[in-house]
């Protein structure tokens, strides 16, 4: 939890950043954030919590992308939901979202990617 409690910070940092100081549309600026700190995440879990798996570090971080890429659609498709439809402010909106990807993301690491399940 604390890997991905403070990648998820940096996310919501990124995010904030590119929106109210860089002007990026929220959209994009969300899949962005999102890229970032996702790849960050993939490298401190694999050290630090996904330590049993045998995958090599390329094929990982591939198969990461994957699920991540879908995380993203996700992430950005749940985001106009709620900005548009809802009209939630961006932030907690993002905080919403990242409830219902962030499990969905270590779940597939957790027993697709790095098949620790049960290990740690």
């Amino acid at each position: 939890m604390t890997v991905g409690g403070t990648t998820f910070l940096l996310d919501l940092l990124l995010l904030y950043l590119l929106i109210d100081y860089f002007e990026i549309y929220y959209v994009g600026a969300t899949a962005l954030a999102f890229s970032i700190a996702v790849s960050i995440n993939y490298f401190v879990s694999r050290r630090f919590v996904f330590t049993g798996t045998l995958r090599s570090v390329h094929a990982g971080y591939g198969i990461f992308i994957l699920i991540a890429g879908a995380g993203m659609v996700a992430v950005t498709g749940l985001m106009v939901v709620l900005v548009e439809l809802f009209h939630l402010p961006y932030l907690p909106a993002r905080v919403i979202v990242a409830s219902i990807v962030g499990l969905w993301n270590y779940g597939m690491n957790l027993y697709v990617n790095f098949k620790v399940a049960g290990k740690h």
